[in-house]
Parts: structure tokens; sequence; C-alpha cells
């Protein structure tokens, strides 16, 4: 009688702790509200390049290998810092006939990998640790897609990350022209993304969906509301600042403007909200600049004075205060500019419909500036009797906070 005898063979304990690391890299993605990342992939859908700048360890990296892998695209990464200017511009290679056929500059083997995939998410890591001649380097990869001899293909995208010079080890300041080709984004860690990452969820980076139908309007309205802007703004066209770390972050230039009309267009045929595109913006031309292009754009949707004066009973007010503002102090200066009692009656009828439906502190300037329009002759209007009282009582209030402040200063 044979004995069978059953050997079994356990897993060592490298195969069970990379059983465990795996377990831990399962994770899983979900739809969530995130401005950060919608205004990253906006940009990565607009085809300009975007750098992240964040304090170490936010999660930069990780929210660059979580988007390629939603988008699917090849992640290539590239530490800056740790490559020569040669590793961007190409290594010098001599041929058969150099007097002939020149020398030709070879591209590194990433930049190779990239041409043959046609497509990919190029990702410059640790751009501030990088010395000025490498960041000269980088400005034709940047721009121009160039590594050496080598065009990257139109579907690879690029995405930088930067820490702050105060927390990057030997970390330079950006140079202008190179920070100048870039959206900047301030990249911060969202508490609930992070907990509930850590368990195993984590938002889902996907590209914008864009309406075919609004992309000729959305054309049209980017360029209104950038060339409107520039023209009453010259002196915005270019602005290079004085201080040194301002000029390694976003400022106005044609070049930087050119990217902020694409990224409105792009908004606009997305139905973006006003938080990303106000990051997208500012992160372009810089946070003054930016500020007043979407003032300049909220304008543009504003009425017209003068057809508020032809028919006031119908106006449609805006619901924002500060939109509502512009038309009550559009229309007084329409007035203004050319004064008559009709003009006059139809400005009070508006103002009386603005304190009805919005708060009243909105009218008392208005109303004030208008009052004191009248001419000799004019009569009084019904709708001025109502506003003149909250004209009044703004001002008693007004007076009683000023007695209040000099008692308080005479103590």
């Amino acid at each position: 009688m044979s004995v069978c005898v059953v050997s079994v063979v356990s897993e060592s304990p490298l195969e069970v702790a990379a059983e465990l690391i795996a377990l831990l890299g399962d994770t899983a993605t979900e739809p969530r509200a995130d401005p950060q990342l919608e205004a990253l992939t906006l940009a990565v859908a607009a085809d300009l390049p975007v750098l992240l700048w964040g304090e170490p360890g936010i999660g930069k990296t990780a929210a660059l290998t979580q988007l390629a892998g939603s988008l699917g695209l090849p992640l290539t990464t590239v530490i800056a810092s740790v490559h020569e200017p040669s590793d961007f511009s190409g290594l010098p290679v001599i041929g058969d006939d150099p007097a002939a056929q020149g020398v030709p500059m070879a591209p590194p083997d990433w930049a190779v990998r990239l041409a043959r995939a046609g497509r990919g998410l190029l990702f410059l890591d640790e751009l501030s640790t990088a010395p000025p001649a490498v960041q000269a380097a980088l400005l034709r990869l940047v721009l121009e897609r160039r590594v050496g001899a080598l065009r990257l293909p139109a579907g690879v995208r690029i995405v930088a990350a930067a820490n702050p010079r105060s927390s990057a080890a030997d970390g330079w300041e950006l140079s202008p022209p190179l920070a100048n080709r870039f959206v900047h984004l301030q990249w911060k860690h969202d508490h609930d993304v992070v907990v509930r990452g850590l368990g195993g969820t984590w938002p889902r980076a996907s590209l914008p969906r864009l309406d075919q139908d609004r992309v000729p309007e959305a054309v049209a309205f980017a360029r209104r509301a950038v060339c409107g802007l520039l023209a009453a703004r010259p002196a915005l066209v270019h602005l290079l600042p004085d201080n040194e770390a301002r000029r390694g972050g976003p400022w106005p230039s044609p070049r930087s403007w050119e990217m902020a009309l694409r990224l409105v267009a792009f908004a606009t045929a997305a139905g973006t909200s006003r938080e990303v595109l106000s990051m997208l913006v500012r992160g372009t031309v810089g946070d003054g600049p930016g500020l007043e292009l979407l003032a300049a754009m909220d304008r543009m949707d504003l009425p017209d004075p003068e057809a508020v004066l032809a028919d006031p009973a119908a106006a449609e007010l805006p619901e924002r205060g500060d939109l509502r503002q512009a038309v009550l102090d559009g229309v007084v200066e329409a007035v203004r500019r050319r004064p008559d009692q009709a003009r006059w009656d139809a400005a009070w009828v508006l103002l009386g419909r603005a304190l009805e439906s919005g708060p009243p502190d909105l009218v008392v300037v208005p109303a004030s500036t208008l009052a004191a329009l009248r001419q000799a002759g004019w009569d009084i209007p019904p709708a001025i009797e109502r506003v003149a009282g909250i004209v009044s009582l703004s001002r008693r209030a007004d007076r009683a906070a000023a007695r209040v402040a000099a008692s308080g200063r005479g103590r």
C-alpha cells in the first residue's frame, strides 16, 4: 500500500506583500464636483500647457496619474531637475556628411516613445528645481512641442508641476519666458476628497462635454470679451511684473491673452462654472487682469440703457447685486448725457422697480444722482415718492452711524 504525500508550498513573504500592495492600489472613481480638477481637464482639452503649483506631498503627481488613467492616455513623467539642457534641445549626432547634411539634434528616448504612440500625457515634474539652463531648453518643448529635431504629435498634452521656491529643494524662480507659456493652477488638497480617496474612491477626471451648437457663439463671445477689454485697457496687453517672484507666475502678454481667449471659448462651449473660469483666466493673465476680464464679460450681458429707458416697465434687472448696480448706474448716466423729462421719468420708474425686487441700498446712490439732474419745470413723477423715502432713511442712518463713530473716538 502506497501513501501519497501532498506538499503545500506557501507564498513567500514578498509575494504576500505584493498582494497586499495590489489590494491597496485597487481603487475606484466616482463623479464628484471638483473645481480644480475641472479647470485642469478643461485646459488639457484646450491643448494648453498647465503648471500645477502646490506644496510637496499634496497630490499633484497622483492627480496627474489618475487623470492619465481616466483619459486613457499613456503617462510619461520627466523630472526636469535631473536632466541636462541637451535632453530637451537634443543631442548632436554627426552623420556621414555633416558639411552637406548638417548635424541633426537627436531626441531622447521618452520623446521617441511619445511620437510613436501618437498620443499621451507628458508630465514635467519638479519644474521649479530645474536650473535656468534647463528652463531655457524647455521653452521650445512647451511652446512648439519640439524636442531636438522631433515634433511631438498633436495628441500629446503637457502638464507640469512645481513647488513654491520656499518649499522646493534648491528651488529657482521660473524664468518669465517659461512662466508665460503656462496656465498656472494653484493645487490644494480637499479634506473630503483625501479622506474618501484613502478609503478607495477618488474623483473621476473627464474631459468637458462641449456643445457643438454653441461653438461658433463661444468663439465670437470670447473674441468680443478679450478684444473689448484690451481696446479699453491697452496697458494690459503686455505688463511684465516688476517683482521677480511674480514674473514666475501668470502675467498678461499677447501670448497669454491668446490662451485666455481660447479658455473662455472652451468654457463657454462647455457651460463651465464661473469659479472654474475664474481659476483659468487668473492663472493665465494674472489676478488683476483676469478679474477685469470676468467683469467685462458680465457687462456684455447687461441690457442697453437706452432700451431700458424706452420701456422701463418691461426691463429685466439682474439678480446679482453688482450687475444690478451697474444697470442702474448706466441708466442714470444715459439720462445725464441726454436729459429730458420723459427719460428722467422713465429712470424713476426703473428705480421704483429695483426697490421692489432687490436690496434698497442699491438704489440710494443712483436715486441721489438722478434727483440732482432735475431741471426747472420738470414735474415730480409718482415713482419718486417711495424712492425718496428710502434715500432719506439711508442718509439719516449714515448720519447716525457717523455720530456713533465720532462719540466712540472722543472717549
